[in-house]
C-alpha cells in the first residue's frame, strides 16, 4: 500500500513475538481489551464480529471502576487471516453509514527475523482531517497502544 502523506498517518514497529500472537491480540476480545486504549484507561469490547461487514465496537472508561462511554464504532472491511485487518468508522456493522466518519485503518502483520513487522496505516478523507488527528495526538495514542500490544504479546 502506498502512503499518501497528505491524508495518511502511519505507525510501524517490530514486535518480538510470532505473527500468530499479534493476530490473536487483535482478534480475541479478551486480549484486545487489554491493550486497545492507553493505560490507565480501560476498554470494554461491545462487538467484535471479525468478518467484512461485521461490527467492531468498543467503549472506554477513565480507569478501573469508572463508567464506560463510547469509544469506537466501526465496520470491518477486510480480514485476511493472520495477516491483515481493515476497518473504518465511516460505517458501522452491517455496512450502515456512520454519523461521523473519520478514519479507515489498515493493519498489516508480516513475518520478520525478530518476530512480526507491524504496520498500522490510518487514512483520512482530507488533509485537514489528517492534521486534526495528528494534533489530537495520533502518534501518542496509536504509538502507546502499539507499545501495549507489543508488551502483551512479548511477555507471553
Amino acid at each position: 500500500m502506498t502512503l499518501d502523506p497528505e491524508r495518511d498517518l502511519e505507525i510501524t514497529r517490530i514486535i518480538k513475538a510470532p505473527r500468530s500472537a499479534v493476530w490473536d491480540a487483535w482478534t480475541k476480545p479478551e486480549q484486545f481489551a487489554k491493550w486497545w486504549v492507553p493505560e490507565p484507561e480501560t476498554c470494554r469490547i461491545v462487538a467484535m464480529d471479525l468478518r467484512p461487514g461485521g461490527a467492531m465496537q468498543t467503549e472506554i472508561a477513565a480507569g478501573p471502576g469508572e463508567t464506560f462511554g463510547p469509544h469506537m464504532s466501526a465496520c470491518y472491511l477486510d480480514v485476511v487471516d493472520g495477516r491483515r485487518i481493515v476497518f473504518t468508522n465511516a460505517l458501522v456493522g452491517g455496512w450502515r453509514p456512520a454519523e461521523q466518519p473519520f478514519i479507515t485503518a489498515i493493519i498489516t502483520l508480516d513475518d520478520h527475523d525478530l518476530g512480526t513487522a507491524y504496520r498500522a496505516v490510518v487514512m483520512h478523507k482530507s488533509p485537514e482531517d489528517r492534521q486534526t488527528h495528528h494534533d489530537l495526538g495520533f502518534y501518542d495514542g496509536w504509538g502507546t497502544v502499539a507499545a501495549q500490544l507489543a508488551k502483551l504479546v512479548e511477555q507471553s
